[in-house]
């Protein structure tokens, strides 16, 4: 029996351990035996989930922000958080640290040689929401006391998992005429902070359209926040006789809370079968 995971085993923006729930029931709708390609696999907590639901399925992971990197190196990173958490020492979680104690972790980041997990370092010292991709990045931020007391651990994660790094318009072109193949679309969101992700200055308005291009030929399930307005887009080309690519897809929802009065919903489209023209 594999591991499961609620949440992927490193921090990550944008994973789906909210939708997890209501995405475990959309895939009863969909058959055991297809094949499942995340196109914009990320943390790979999508394709864990399938393989956790179907452990028979072929599911395609495209890791295109190579996150296996950062899996292969957790023991590393476990030792420097370690090293770290000893400096902290016994201050309380969120409590800012002094100017003393943040160059002692910087000297300490120093002298690492080899791969740096900044996303874990991220959300180990920054306040929540902010990353740092690079050295110079982090060393400009507020530090935090914010290192989690257990060790990261990722064993079993990607157990039978199909690991690509490509783009996703060549993982669809190899795929597309493949029998029961299953797209799974969680691209960057529309109009929200992608600066923890790698590669995504191109994504802009056209190529979400492009995406939509897609949709109206293979069952799909589909992800996106309110924020882009995709479900309004949609409506505007069914009502003015466009084709519209999700028309027959169900929608669902899952509101956020980002503080006690602040919240958004992330959406969830899906539909387990072509748009027949």
């Amino acid at each position: 029996m594999l591991k499961e995971y609620t949440k992927a085993p490193l921090p990550f923006q944008g994973q789906k351990r909210n939708f997890l729930k209501k995405f475990k029931e959309v895939l009863k709708n969909y058959d055991e035996d297809s094949i499942y390609v995340d196109l914009f696999g990320g943390s790979g907590l999508l394709s864990h989930t399938i393989k956790q639901v179907y452990p028979n399925s072929k599911v395609i992971y495209n890791d295109f922000d190579n996150f296996k990197e950062r899996l292969d190196n957790i023991s590393k990173t476990n030792h420097l958080l370690s090293d770290i958490r000893e400096i902290v020492g016994t201050l309380n979680k969120n409590e800012k640290l002094s100017s003393k104690c943040k160059n002692q972790i910087l000297d300490r980041i120093t002298k690492e040689a080899g791969f740096i997990d900044f996303i874990t370092l991220s959300s180990s010292l920054l306040f929540s929401g902010n990353y740092a991709n690079t050295f110079e990045d982090l060393k400009k931020q507020t530090f935090y006391s914010k290192v989690q007391k257990t060790a990261y651990s990722a064993d079993g994660y990607l157990d039978g998992v199909d690991r690509v790094s490509a783009d996703y318009k060549v993982l669809i072109k190899k795929y597309q005429d493949t029998e029961k193949v299953v797209f799974i679309f969680d691209p960057p969101y529309l109009s929200t902070d992608v600066k923890s992700y790698k590669d995504v200055s191109f994504w802009k308005l056209p190529e979400y359209l492009d995406i939509l291009g897609f949709t109206k030929n293979f069952p799909f399930i589909y992800f996106t926040s309110e924020k882009s307005q995709l479900v309004e887009l949609c409506e505007w080309l069914k009502n003015n006789n466009y084709l519209d690519p999700i028309s027959g897809a169900t929608i669902t929802s899952v509101t956020n809370h980002v503080t006690h009065n602040a919240c958004y919903r992330d959406i969830m489209i899906h539909r387990n079968q072509k748009l027949f023209l």
